[in-house]
Order: C-alpha cells, then sequence, then structure tokens
C-alpha cells in the first residue's frame, strides 16, 4: 500500500499551483518578447529615419558641389577667354614693337648707305678740286661760280642735285604712315589705323613694311570679330607676300578664322600645315593648342 501511495504521488497530475506559475511564467516570456520586438521595431524606424536624414543631407552636398563645381568651370572658361583676348592683344601690341625694332633698323640700314653715298660724292668733288681743269692755266675756270651749273665733260665742278622736283604723293612718309598705323592699333582707335594701313599699301605697295600692313588690316578685323574680312587679309599676305616673315603668322590666324567661322576641316588642315612648316614657332604652339582645344590632333 505504501508503494502504490508512492507511485501514486510521483506519477500523478501535477497541482494546480504549479501549472498557474508555469503559465504565468510564459506570459512574462511573451511580453518580454512582444516588448523586444516592439523596442526593435522603434529602433529599426529611428535608424531608418536618421538613415533617410543622412541620405538628404549627402544629396544636399552633393547639389551644392556640383553647383560650386559648374560656378567655378564657368569663371575658368571666363578667366580662359578673358586671359585669350588678353593674349591676342598683348600678341598684337609685341609684333607691332618688333615691327617697330626691324622698321629701325630698316631705317639705320639705309641712313648708312646714304652717309656711305655722300662721303663718296664729297671725296670725288674733293678730288676735283683738288685737280687744276685743263687748258686754265692754273687759275680755277670761270664756270665755277657760273649760276648755270657744271657744264659736262668740260672738267667744271659738278652740283649735288637738292633732291629733286617737288611730287604730289602720300599725305604722310612712308616711316610716319606706318608708325602712325601701328600707334592706332595699340591705342584701338580701329578705323582710322585701317585708313592709315590702306594708305600704305595704297602708296608704297613694293616696301617691307607692305605685308605688315597688309598682316595688320587682318588682325583689327580679327580683334573686332569680323572673322571672314580677316580670312580675306590674311590670305593677301599669303597670296601676295609668300616670303614675308608675317606669313607664318597670316597662315596660324587663318585657321583660328576658320574655326570660328565653323569650317572645322579646313582650320584643322591649316593648322596642321602651320605645325609641320614652322616647327619650334610660336605660331606652331598656338595652332597645336587650338587643335588640342577642337579635339584634333596636331600630326
Amino acid at each position: 500500500m505504501l508503494a502504490g501511495a508512492l507511485g501514486g504521488a510521483l506519477f500523478g497530475p501535477a497541482p494546480a499551483g504549479a501549472v498557474a506559475r508555469e503559465i504565468i511564467d510564459l506570459q512574462n516570456s511573451m511580453a518580454q518578447l512582444i516588448q523586444g520586438q516592439q523596442n526593435m521595431q522603434t529602433e529599426i524606424t529611428q535608424n531608418a529615419a536618421v538613415q533617410r536624414t543622412l541620405i538628404e543631407q549627402s544629396l544636399d552636398s552633393v547639389n551644392k558641389l556640383n553647383s560650386s563645381m559648374s560656378a567655378v568651370q564657368k569663371t575658368t572658361q571666363d578667366f580662359s577667354a578673358a586671359s585669350g583676348a588678353r593674349l591676342d592683344t598683348m600678341g598684337t601690341q609685341v609684333q607691332g614693337l618688333s615691327d617697330n625694332v626691324a622698321d629701325l633698323q630698316a631705317r639705320m640700314g639705309k641712313l648708312d648707305q646714304k652717309l656711305t653715298d655722300i662721303q663718296n660724292t664729297l671725296q670725288n668733288v674733293d678730288s676735283k678740286l683738288a685737280s687744276p681743269a685743263p687748258g686754265a692755266g692754273g687759275a680755277p675756270p670761270s664756270t665755277m661760280n657760273s649760276p648755270s651749273g657744271p657744264a659736262g665733260p668740260s672738267g667744271n665742278i659738278p652740283t649735288i642735285p637738292p633732291g629733286g622736283p617737288a611730287t604730289s604723293g602720300p599725305p604722310a612718309s612712308a616711316d610716319v604712315l606706318y608708325s602712325n598705323a601701328l600707334r592706332d592699333v595699340n591705342g584701338k582707335h580701329y578705323d582710322l589705323a585701317t585708313q592709315e594701313f590702306q594708305d600704305y599699301l595704297k602708296f608704297y605697295s613694293q616696301t617691307d613694311l607692305a605685308s605688315n600692313a597688309q598682316f595688320y588690316l587682318g588682325e583689327i578685323a580679327f580683334m573686332q570679330n569680323q572673322y571672314q574680312a580677316a580670312l580675306d587679309a590674311y590670305n593677301k599676305v599669303i597670296e601676295d607676300y609668300p616670303k614675308s616673315f608675317k606669313t607664318a603668322s597670316a597662315r596660324m590666324r587663318k585657321g583660328l578664322c576658320l574655326a570660328e567661322l565653323g569650317q572645322k576641316a579646313s582650320a584643322v588642315r591649316e593648322l596642321r600645315a602651320v605645325v609641320r612648316l614652322y616647327p619650334g614657332t610660336d605660331e606652331a604652339r598656338r595652332a597645336a593648342a587650338k587643335l588640342k582645344e577642337m579635339g584634333a590632333t596636331a600630326g
């Protein structure tokens, strides 16, 4: 009987209090699980909000950076355009100074030649003064002081001509007209400079500086964005003065004019010719830079 009682106690149903306690523990666990899930959901929501805020801030920063880059790019382009215009103006002024130096050198050479001619003439006069006229018995010939001048082969002293008869001509000498035109180009008096260079070509088309005058007519038109007129002027330099030292500059400028007129193929062909024909020169470097800007190679 005692063993049966013990077996029944061991294998019989659990007391009601133990079951209730397990149910309460289970409910508490469920409540904690639900609370943990809610906390996790709240944390996920907060993290999503933070991430969304960070993404929006990043997008704003990217937009601001794009705006800044656009502003920098525009500023750079404006600066490049302004620098290019200033370089063109400075190049024209430097060319003007170089032309002035070349002009002065040419004038000095002419003065040296004139001085040599005058010295030779004076030596001839001195030699004739030192030798008596034939048949004059040692006395100076009467025609020496005659207002009619020398009598040709009779041995009388020849007189130096005063410079020839006055003739009507241009409004100024070649040197003065050219210098005035250069001064007006540097002073940006383009209409007056154009007229002066045209007058120079009209009256002095055979001088050494005629090709320069024609070149500067192209420069004036180029600086005023008159690219077709500039192209015509540069073509005249190339065709009429093929041996001029302005030919390289004229061909380079011709390429720039063709580019401005939208004739890209012709511009590339002309600029490549400058690079090939005038290697190592400033014109070749500027032509290569323009080809690179146009997306073309120099070769």
